[in-house]
């Protein structure tokens, strides 16, 4: 066999372009009618050991036609997703996508710029969508932001520029160099990003005081205090207070005013874990309870939970401008900025954050928020506060059903019960029960456990959802408890 020349070997692009185009209608075609009817597939589905072991081939050595590509898709990959676009997904905290946003994801990968330097038109789209961000939390507008992958990735970036603020020296000469170990305060309900966040930017875990919580699981501020005062005896230097708005296990909102008031009071950077929550103040019935977001120094919030842009998106915003800047600025030789040219334009994002290549993620959002408006989805948010309550009106109203906690946002946490089973009995009943759903396709809840209680957790950011799916999971779960009283012999 003759060996080709490397520049006579045929690049990436389509051989017959109407073949491909063909390929894409038929894509299109599929995916609009998979979402279209997405209520009449089951909420999950187990993956059998067949497919699984499909994932176990080697890497492909030759091409492959890109119709049969496009067929082990749908046969291996789309029969089995994670669910979360279904209308009675409730796990986690994970938004639902639109068909929008799918679409723009094709028109994103194929412009496929980088969008953290140079002078090209998605560099405008993300300034635009990180102003709009600014204005959903009525946030100053002389403020900086910056898309990032999602919450993690925004808090992490957020308690940088923070530790940075309180110490200048440290992208210099590094954290050990500081003569005062530095600790900042979350509760003990925080999402663990920001024990991996204090780990990461050189503070180790032991700087992270977990604040204990009050009976509704947010953070006892006369503890708070005390600590803060313990630490300034002990020579510590505290730094930061993370408040959250919205626990993942609850809904929790933790007292803001307080504790904007204590960072005032001792020089702390306010850093709001906005990921879940933050969003919520777009609903009238929390508005009030959460306007002090708009005093934080930091907020970092996710756009792929009640915003339900596709994974991944979320934002940090952060009220000092030039703190955030230079906490990350860095110009070497080979990105130098023109006044003309490709080499000109905006500032670039790389100054506010880790990341150099960076997809096109703001053109979901733009084209969301341009195709549905900011009030729709304040509109939706509020629904799903409303259907949490219903649901929490349902268990309480049961004498086989316990709320563990009350409803703050749009999280129901509460239990099947049996007044012959000790605890132990309830855990491993209600775990089952999950399962249960999961297996058999009815609806996908989560757990946590709450003072020593394990719970069925569902968490409402779902467009789809309606009253009869909840209405369906409620009866659902006291008929699968009874079925299992029964094969246990309570």
């Amino acid at each position: 066999m003759k060996t080709k020349k490397l520049e006579d070997i045929h690049g990436l692009t389509p051989h017959n372009w109407e073949e491909i185009k063909n390929l894409g209608y038929e894509m299109v075609d599929d995916m609009v009618s998979y979402l279209q009817n997405i209520q009449e597939q089951p909420s999950w589905k187990e993956i059998p050991q067949n497919v699984k072991l499909h994932f176990e081939e080697d890497i492909p050595q030759n091409p492959q036609n890109p119709k049969s590509v496009y067929q082990e898709f749908k046969e291996f990959i789309l029969p089995f997703p994670k669910g979360n676009i279904h209308p009675r997904f409730w796990a986690w905290v994970q938004g639902t996508g639109t068909i929008t946003a799918a679409f723009s994801e094709m028109l994103a990968t194929t412009m496929n710029p980088n969008v953290t330097i140079g002078e090209h038109a998605a560099m405008y789209v993300d300034k635009q969508v990180v102003k709009w961000c600014k204005q959903m939390l009525n946030y100053p507008e002389t403020a900086s932001g910056i898309l990032l992958s999602g919450g993690s990735m925004a808090n992490i970036t957020g308690l940088t520029v923070a530790r940075n603020f309180h110490n200048p020296s440290v992208r210099a000469y590094g954290i050990q160099h500081h003569k005062k170990q530095m600790v900042l305060y979350c509760s003990e309900e925080t999402h663990s990003c920001i024990t991996k966040a204090a780990e990461i930017i050189g503070l180790g875990n032991k700087s992270v005081r977990k604040i204990i919580t009050n009976e509704h699981f947010q953070m006892d501020i006369n503890e708070l205090k005390k600590q803060i005062a313990l630490d300034l005896q002990a020579g510590f230097q505290p730094f930061c207070i993370v408040a959250t708005t919205g626990t993942v296990n609850t809904g929790a909102i933790d007292p803001l005013k307080e504790i904007y008031e204590l960072c005032k009071t001792f020089n702390l950077w306010f850093h709001i874990d906005g990921a879940y929550g933050a969003l919520a103040k777009l609903d009238p019935k929390f508005t009030e309870q959460l306007a002090y977001i708009e005093k934080a120094d930091s907020v970092a919030f996710d756009l792929h939970k009640w915003l339900h842009i596709p994974y991944e998106l979320g934002c940090l915003l952060v009220k000092n401008a030039e703190a955030h800047r230079a906490s990350f600025a860095i110009t070497p030789n080979y990105l130098l900025q023109t006044k003309r040219g490709l080499a000109g334009g905006l500032d670039s994002i790389n100054n506010y954050g880790f990341e150099l290549s960076r997809g096109f993620k703001a053109l979901k959002v733009w084209m969301n928020l341009k195709e549905y408006g900011i009030h729709k989805y304040a509109a939706l948010i509020a629904k799903n506060n409303e259907q949490a309550q219903y649901l929490g009106k349902l268990v309480s109203g049961s004498k086989q059903l316990k709320l563990l906690t009350p409803v703050t946002m749009s999280i129901v946490c509460f239990q099947f019960i049996h007044k012959q089973a000790n605890i132990q009995t309830i855990n491993k009943l209600n775990e089952e029960i999950i399962i249960r759903l999961q297996e058999q396709g009815i609806a996908s809840p989560s757990s946590t456990i709450l003072k020593g209680n394990y719970c069925i957790r569902v968490c409402i950011v779902n467009h789809k959802t309606k009253k009869n799916d909840l209405d369906e999971l409620f009866l659902w779960v006291i008929k699968i408890g009874n079925q299992i009283v029964k094969e246990i012999g309570l």
